[in-house]
């Protein structure tokens, strides 16, 4: 049976068609998902982002373990600093891409991962340890709640006791948000939409008096909650990777387009040999876009053609609200990844896309 974040009632209330999404049930949409990824392109959207899991690495050796676990290098990490990265197995394919805090009070680190692969990550984490740390699972005991979008930080400082309208990208503060008394109270300048915005980390006892009152403080400045639907054609606009669709462990960084997050002169890490050697011989494989003519959508699994020879697959693909056209991300061979036009095949029906980078919206 699926789980259910703490905000599961409000979601209902507001009429939300609820679907399973890695594991837990979670708003599809409320209104519509055109109007909620508008919403946040030109206002604000909240979205509820219970279902991420959230791990706290501890102890003497947590520097040391959490810089064998991820690819990028954590050790340039200030307290309250954070990065995104990948775990990679020893065959460099990609366990989960994530983001790593150090802790605010230098306690630590915590380790942001998927739903789906929360409990599989736990356990490969466990299993990669270096001595003197440990590993608490804290993912049932937060609430995660994203405001995103140009008006964000216009709802959400004035709720704010510390200052957080001058955070930077990537960067947190502890405050208490809307008055409320809780352990744990983290606004961070981190989000997944393309847009400005923050992340609050919460006690999951106190999710929904902090939802009310995000929503409260945005009505009049058109704030919509949001669900997986805009959530995931938001993404896809900003050229932001997804795990499952863009990525697996079948999957490496560089030819996932996440190269960059992969710190090889830090030294040894899970995944760092074979790292290396494609590195050098370069990826079986690179992301790029696709923006489609006409109407035509692509979608997860759809063969990529170049001159009627299949030369990969689309990982993600919709229709971008802002741009009035379908997109998609593909991997793909090498050599088709310099052409300017490819193919896809639509369940037998071949629509021509212009072949561009990834990311189609910049804010």
């Amino acid at each position: 049976m699926a789980q259910r974040t703490a905000l599961f009632d409000r979601h209902v209330a507001l009429g939300a068609r609820m679907v399973e999404f890695g594991g837990y049930e979670m708003p599809l949409q409320y209104g519509g998902i055109r109007d909620e990824h508008l919403a946040v392109r030109g206002r604000a959207g909240v979205f509820d982002i219970s279902h991420m899991g959230e791990v706290l690495i501890t102890g003497p050796g947590a520097e040391a373990s959490v810089q064998r676990l991820v690819a990028n290098d954590v050790s340039r990490l200030a307290p309250g600093a954070a990065l995104y990265g990948v775990m990679c197995t020893e065959e460099g394919g990609i366990v989960d891409d994530v983001i790593v805090y150090r802790e605010l009070r230098d306690r630590g680190f915590m380790v942001v991962v998927n739903a789906g692969t929360r409990h599989k990550d736990v356990a490969w984490m466990r299993d990669h340890l270096g001595p003197d740390t440990e590993l608490a699972d804290l993912s049932d005991e937060l609430a995660l709640i994203a405001v995103q979008g140009p008006r964000a930080l216009d709802i959400v400082a004035p709720l704010c006791e510390a200052e957080v309208a001058s955070l930077r990208p990537f960067h947190s503060t502890g405050s208490r948000v809307a008055g409320i008394d809780s352990d744990t109270s983290v606004v961070s300048r981190t989000g997944y939409t393309g847009e400005d915005g923050v992340e609050i980390y919460i006690d999951a006892t106190h999710a929904g008096e902090l939802w009310d009152a995000l929503l409260d403080a945005g009505r009049d400045l058109g704030l919509l909650p949001a669900g997986l639907g805009a959530r995931d054609t938001l993404r896809l606009e900003a050229g932001l990777r997804l795990y499952g669709q863009d990525m697996d462990e079948t999957v490496d960084p560089f030819s996932a387009g996440l190269g960059w997050t992969v710190k090889l002169a830090k030294g040894d890490f899970c995944g760092s040999d074979a790292l290396r050697r494609i590195a050098e011989q370069g990826p079986p494989r690179r992301t790029v876009g696709l923006r489609l003519e006409g109407r035509s959508i692509a979608r997860h699994g759809q063969p990529v053609l170049d001159a009627g020879r299949q030369v990969g697959e689309v990982s993600s693909g919709s229709y971008s609200f802002t741009l009035g056209s379908g997109i998609a991300t593909a991997l793909v061979e090498p050599d088709a990844a310099g052409r300017e036009r490819l193919d896809v095949d639509i369940r037998g029906t071949v629509a021509s896309a212009a072949v561009v980078p990834p990311a189609f919206y910049k804010r």
